[in-house]
Formats: C-alpha cells, sequence, structure tokens
C-alpha cells in the first residue's frame, strides 16, 4: 500500500525531508511551496547590499527525485480528514504530514515596522532594500542578533558610501565569549558601523526610529532583524503548539498532539530531552529533518525509532566577505572562549554556508535506520 507523505515547505528542511522520504518504496512524496525558486535565506544580506545570487528554481533542484511539486500557498491544515486546503482550491490528501513552514520576521510587535522597515527574511524583500539603498544614505539596522550583525557588516563594506548603525536592546554580541565580542567591535570599528546597544526601539518612522526614552534616531532606510513569527496554519489546525505558535514535537520529531504529523525547521520547537530548545538555523534544521523522515521510515516498518540526539559546535557569523568570527560553543550552544577570526573564519562560513546547500541537495540517512 502506497503511503501519501505530503511535505509544507521547500526550504532547507523540508527539501531534505521530501527527499529522503521520496527514496522509500511504496511512497509518493508531494512537496507543497508558495514559491517556485528556492533560496539561500542566509545569503539574503548579501543580496541586499548589491550581490547577485544564483537562481535555483524548485523543478531542476528536484528533478530526478521522485517529488511532486506544488507550487501553491496552504491555506488550512485539516487534521479530521488528513487533507491540506490550498489557494487555489484543491486538497492534498495526506497519511503523513510533514510541517515544514519556517519562519518570518515580526512586523507588528512595533508600531511602523510593517510600514517603514525592510528587512532580508525573504528574496523579494531583500531585493526592495537593495533598491531603496540607491536613493539613502543613512541606514539603521535594528537588532544585535546574527542576522542584525551580518546585514550590517556586509552593508558597510559592500556600501562604504553609507552610514550604517546598529541599534539593539542588548549589548552587541551579549552571546559570544569575550573574544568574539572584542573581535566584533574591532570589525564594527573598521567598517565604522555606529553601535547603539542598550536601546530599545519603541518606533519605527519613515525618517528613522524612536527609542524607548523618547530619542528620535535619523535615518533614511531602517533594516528590522529582530523577532521572527511562524504561520498559524498549525494552531488553527488544532495542533499543538507553544506559545508562539510553533508546532510541539517530541523525541522523534513527531506532533505531540496528532502522531500523524512531523514537524521541522524553524516551524517546529525542538527540545532535548534536558529541556534545552534548540535555535533556528541550518545547524538544527537539517539534523532534524534527517531524525524526522528516519522515524517515519523506521515506524512504518513496524520499527521503534530512536530519539534525536543532537549537540552544537559552533555558531558561524559573516562579517562582510573578507572575515568573520566562529564561536565555538559546548553541546548545549553556550559559548566557550575560543574563537576563529579573519580570513580564515570567512572561508570556514562560506564552507558551511556551501555544505548545507549541499546536504540539503544530497541529503543522506544512516544505514542503521
Amino acid at each position: 500500500m502506497t503511503t501519501r507523505i505530503v511535505v509544507l515547505g521547500a526550504g532547507y528542511s523540508g527539501q531534505v525531508a521530501a527527499r529522503l522520504a521520496a527514496r522509500a518504496q511504496d511512497v509518493a512524496v508531494t512537496l507543497v511551496n508558495q514559491r517556485d525558486r528556492f533560496v539561500e535565506r542566509v545569503r539574503l544580506h548579501q543580496l541586499a547590499a548589491g550581490q547577485d545570487l544564483r537562481e535555483r528554481p524548485l523543478t531542476e533542484l528536484l528533478a530526478g527525485t521522485g517529488v511532486r511539486l506544488v507550487i501553491d500557498r496552504v491555506t488550512a491544515v485539516d487534521p479530521g480528514d488528513r487533507s491540506v486546503v490550498l489557494a487555489g482550491g484543491d486538497r492534498l490528501p495526506y497519511d503523513t504530514l510533514v510541517y515544514a513552514l519556517g519562519s518570518g520576521m515580526d512586523l507588528t510587535s512595533v508600531p511602523g515596522v510593517a510600514e517603514h522597515a525592510h528587512t532580508v527574511a525573504v528574496a523579494e524583500e531583500a531585493q526592495r532594500l537593495r533598491a531603496r539603498l540607491r536613493t539613502g544614505d543613512v541606514v539603521t539596522v535594528v537588532g544585535g542578533g546574527l542576522t542584525g550583525i551580518e546585514a550590517a557588516t556586509e552593508l558597510a563594506e559592500q556600501r562604504p558610501e553609507l552610514k550604517v548603525r546598529l541599534v539593539t536592546a542588548g549589548a552587541l554580541g551579549a552571546a559570544l565569549s569575550e573574544k568574539g565580542r572584542r573581535h566584533l567591535r574591532r570589525v564594527f570599528a573598521r567598517l565604522g558601523i555606529e553601535v547603539r546597544d542598550e536601546a530599545e526601539v519603541a518606533e519605527v518612522r519613515a525618517d528613522g526610529v524612536v527609542l524607548a526614552e523618547g530619542e528620535h534616531v535619523r535615518s533614511d532606510v531602517v533594516v528590522w532583524t529582530t523577532g521572527f513569527t511562524v504561520p498559524s496554519l498549525a494552531a488553527d489546525a488544532g495542533l499543538a503548539v507553544d506559545d508562539h505558535g510553533r508546532l510541539l514535537v517530541d523525541e522523534t520529531l513527531r506532533s505531540t498532539s496528532h502522531p500523524e504529523v512531523y514537524g521541522v525547521g524553524d516551524a517546529a520547537a525542538v527540545r532535548m530531552p534536558g529541556g534545552q530548545e534548540l535555535r533556528m538555523a541550518c545547524a538544527t534544521g537539517l539534523p532534524a529533518a534527517q531524525q524526522a523522515i528516519r522515524a517515519l521510515l523506521a515506524r512504518r516498518a513496524g520499527r521503534r525509532p530512536k530519539p534525536f540526539r543532537f549537540r552544537y559546535v559552533n555558531q558561524c557569523i559573516s562579517l562582510g566577505r573578507r572575515d568573520a568570527l566562529v564561536q565555538f560553543v559546548n553541546a548545549d550552544d553556550q559559548a566557550k572562549e575560543s574563537v576563529l577570526t579573519g580570513r580564515l573564519a570567512a572561508l570556514y562560513k562560506e564552507t558551511v554556508v556551501r555544505s548545507a546547500f549541499h546536504v540539503q541537495r544530497h541529503p543522506s540517512l544512516p544505514t542503521s535506520l
């Protein structure tokens, strides 16, 4: 009997899940995605800064995999009759659903963000930012996380005529080691990036941002990189979700409320046995997708799946094209004092990014499945 597997989302995790599932016998795998292109999201700050990214049509990437591709927007999941509702009106029935819809930027929690700020969350938004930068001189990047750091340094290096500022509610590089923070400060000074840390943004306007204490910080362009949202489909369908709307999954990446559903990537809340919540990253999403299909196929064969085991090694932060920071971490993602910096770190980071795309195109499962 053929098992119908529907995968929602063709990002890194979704493609890995679909490709691996399609290798099994007696399965029919359908991958649903709103856009017909795969975008390396981790490179969108490069696109915004003026670099061109390679076009990657999904039809070409999935050729020969046995995966059926449907380009459409999912409007609902109906766990009652195990089907997915599409914007075009069709319903896709499933026996197993893999929920891999990813995340987006939170544009509603602070007034003015949706109306006046730009993001680097999707390719179209990065392109709009790129076009807007042609007529702006002062850029304020809001958010001191990895996305904000990478966006600010990329813009400052590639567009030296711009005045780039980074505003963050916390301390710059707060999660890094002392060595990591020192290197970050040196790079920001070298690139001429103004840092306003411990400064919370209360409003975004057409001419800049307003800080919590009332100060208006003028800017031609505001780039918003803080906060996230996930699609509401899981919550709307009655699936168990966390406070952010992410699908709650067990140690095998299966929904805690609906055993025919698996969750991977940013839209799933993945926790280790000790309670550690894994961060949103390719480093998490790719092995999680492998684990989900490993568990799915094990159960299909009548075997008990092994729990997901994972540990972090580092955080890789690009600082333009010629510098980077590789912050080594312990198993629970806490920074060690050791770091790698400079051109060697930039090469390391580029290798990681290329490897993520390679793994996504050529995923594997352990022979012990």
